[in-house]
């Protein structure tokens, strides 16, 4: 437990929070993350249901430890298989760990680091727009399923923005 803490705190991936399997043993899991879902916690859901499993289930739990069952996963949330790693948010440890390759992936990590950090460490233009955006959903949906649904189609607006202007990213 000790190693593993201070792989997270150095910002390397500790042994234990590796998946050993492939994408496709990631396949009809329950992806648990913590309730009053932003940034973050729906990105991951974009990117779980995009990449690992377009028929993922998931539940939302309060915030205190959550001990999950054999076929759940949890993600930014502590103790999670997936969450933050150094000064990288949850979603920039699953795109790595996942090891997806993805050229479009990059500034849209890079736009959910910033809103989530609330740092400015990428300064892209799309991030206070997209964080408007995502404010607004969370304002007006209390529902979780209902942001991560309408989140999802935020995501996937921006994704082929960033598909359509891959080559003027780099």
């Amino acid at each position: 437990m000790i190693k593993d803490l201070a792989a997270r705190l150095s910002g390397q991936t500790s042994a234990a929070a590796t998946v050993k399997d492939g994408l496709d043993n990631l396949k009809g899991k329950t992806w648990v993350t913590r309730k009053n879902l932003f940034v973050d916690r729906i990105a991951c859901g974009w990117l779980i249901r995009r990449f690992v499993d377009n028929a993922a289930v998931f539940k939302f739990v309060d915030a205190t430890p959550y001990a999950p069952a054999p076929d759940e996963f949890r993600f930014d949330m502590f103790d999670g298989e997936y969450t933050h790693e150094g000064d990288r948010c949850s979603f920039e440890v699953m795109i790595q760990r996942l090891q997806l390759q993805d050229r479009a992936l990059v500034p849209l990590a890079e736009v959910v680091h910033d809103i989530d950090l609330k740092d400015t460490k990428y300064d892209r233009s799309e991030t206070d727009g997209f964080n408007a955006l995502l404010t607004g959903l969370v304002a007006s949906r209390p529902n979780d399923d209902q942001r991560m649904a309408e989140g999802y189609r935020l995501f996937e607006n921006l994704y082929a923005y960033f598909q359509r202007h891959k080559g003027a990213m780099c």
